[in-house]
């Protein structure tokens, strides 16, 4: 990365599924990423649990003495229905409530394959990206293709002229975790003008939280 100016990452927030998936390849790179993680000495913030690649990638990052946070809503804390979070855990009220925390407490954002929760907090982070709401970089680790169809289904949506040039380059996608990393890093956020001039000013009655309820 001679000559480009890196990005200091500290802790990366990973979206994944709760489950395993079909091709033992997602488990494995779910391992390799918690590996990269830990030698790279950055920490993990995670949805909480031990399920799935949420489970592999967390104890990965421990194994390599790094710093885990699970954020997760107390309804699945109930009856231990995701198994037992490897770090730290810090209980929420509300999906939203996850989501905001994760955003606020980290410094950059991966999802590996997961299903319609993985891409609602992949989607949402992006456009919260899209509305200056923040300006941390995001991206995909495309295991074996598994983010193929996304990835196209995003491009066809630019050529429709939904999404502008500008804000299809706020999602970053890789096949190696290193290099998913190293974008990361490199990555330089370009606000769209409009959008950059927004005021999302913090509540008093939320202690100054920011109201994050609009979705696009």
């Amino acid at each position: 990365m001679e000559g480009v100016s890196v990005r200091k990452i500290k802790k990366i927030c990973v979206f994944c599924g709760a489950n395993s998936g079909k091709d033992v390849a997602f488990v494995n790179a779910a391992f390799h990423l918690g590996e990269v993680l830990g030698k790279r000495k950055i920490d993990l913030v995670y949805g909480g649990g031990k399920l799935g690649l949420m489970g592999c990638v967390s104890t990965a990052v421990a194994q390599h003495e790094r710093k885990v946070l699970g954020i997760i809503p107390s309804a699945f804390t109930v009856n231990n229905l995701v198994g037992e979070t490897c770090g730290k855990e810090i209980k929420v009220a509300t999906m939203q409530e996850r989501l905001v925390m994760m955003m606020e407490l980290s410094d950059a954002f991966i999802a590996l394959p997961g299903g319609f929760g993985t891409l609602e907090e992949l989607f949402q982070m992006i456009s919260w990206a899209q509305l200056s709401i923040h300006n941390k970089p995001i991206g995909v680790l495309n295991i074996n293709g598994f983010f193929n169809g996304l990835l196209s289904f995003v491009d066809h949506a630019v050529k429709q002229e939904f999404i502008t040039p500008r804000a299809r380059k706020i999602l970053i996608s890789a096949t190696t975790a290193d290099e998913l990393v190293d974008k990361l890093q490199a990555f330089r956020f370009e606000p769209d003008p409009a959008l950059s001039k927004l005021k999302w000013s913090p509540s008093s009655s939320q202690k100054e939280k920011l109201d994050l309820t609009l979705r696009l």
